[in-house]
């Protein structure tokens, strides 16, 4: 055997000192690692045993599987097992789903059924009078029309902020990004009755009360932090090598967005403005408390609340 010319100098000066293996070593067996080499698994997929190319199967595949715990159980006693977490699970959904349902109900109950001493839980009798006598009522259409506007202006103000303030915390990096979001998870755990005297002052002093503007600007106040730390979870999940393949393409930042996220936004804006939207045409504190004298500008809630 030659000296290896790749070697930095000569260490072996007689070649017949050298030693070598009569036949090139095999590599061992690695199971689900790869050297399958004269031997096969017999179930492929599973797991199983190596075995070796001259043990017969008897043409059907053998394998090992890890034993089972609950193999030796009857069935009786794995369902007495799960009989407690289907009954606590059963109950939650009684007592969350009762007051929807007592609320519908009652909606549909005649007037005796309501005022009568003895509950009724399935009413015996169901009527619409309750819907006719509400919608026929003078100054219905103006009061739905009113708060329509106050609830749609408050949403859209809160999509189109949040949208920005989302795309900015989840996109880019800025100082005091982490501050910024720490605040916004602050005013969202905050109370909402807790600024009402507060507002009803700022209301007052700028001569803003009785205004369905100042309405909008509360209701865009309340739901902005819910919008903008939801639509900044979605806008995260989407890959940003989308973005920027789109910019290479020709896009600028702002038509990347609006051609490549804005479409996949789509189950973001809806969840946050289906919450917004109820938020705002159910809240009745702010409405109560801003609308004094001009009542042609009450909200729906409001005038529900006075109506027989």
């Amino acid at each position: 055997m030659a000296d290896d010319p790749g070697r930095p100098r000569r260490r072996h000066h007689h070649p017949a000192g050298l030693r070598r293996a009569d036949r090139a070593r095999r590599p061992a067996l690695r199971p689900r690692l790869g050297g399958l080499d004269g031997h096969r698994a017999v179930d492929v997929g599973r797991a199983g045993p190596l075995l070796p190319p001259d043990v017969p199967t008897g043409g059907r595949a053998v394998s090992v599987t890890a034993p089972n715990r609950t193999a030796g159980q009857p069935s009786s006693i794995r369902r007495l097992r799960r009989l407690p977490l289907h009954a606590g699970a059963a109950l939650t959904v009684l007592v969350c789903l009762f007051p929807v349902y007592w609320m519908a109900a009652t909606a549909f109950k005649p007037s005796r059924d309501i005022q009568s001493a003895t509950p009724q839980f399935v009413p015996h009798t169901w009527t619409l009078e309750h819907f006719r006598t509400a919608v026929h009522t003078a100054g219905f259409a103006r009061f739905w029309c009113n708060s329509l506007l106050v609830t749609g202006g408050a949403v859209l103000l809160s999509l189109v902020v949040a949208l920005g303030a989302a795309f900015a915390v989840a996109r880019m990096r800025w100082r005091g990004r982490r501050q910024f979001v720490l605040a916004v998870f602050v005013a969202q755990m905050a109370p909402w009755e807790s600024l009402i005297i507060p507002i009803y002052i700022i209301a007052r002093d700028t001569d803003m009360l009785d205004r369905l503007l100042t309405l909008t600007l509360v209701y865009f106040m309340v739901t902005l932090p819910f919008t903008t730390i939801v639509l900044r979870g979605f806008i995260a999940t989407i890959p940003p090598e989308l973005e920027e393949a789109a910019r290479v393409d020709g896009c600028t930042r702002f038509g990347a967005f609006r051609r490549i996220a804005l479409p996949l936004l789509a189950p973001g804006l809806m969840a946050t403005s289906l919450f917004g939207f109820i938020t705002a045409w159910n809240e009745f504190a702010y409405a109560n408390f801003l609308i004094i004298k001009s009542q042609d500008n009450r909200t729906l809630p409001v005038w529900l609340s006075s109506f027989k």
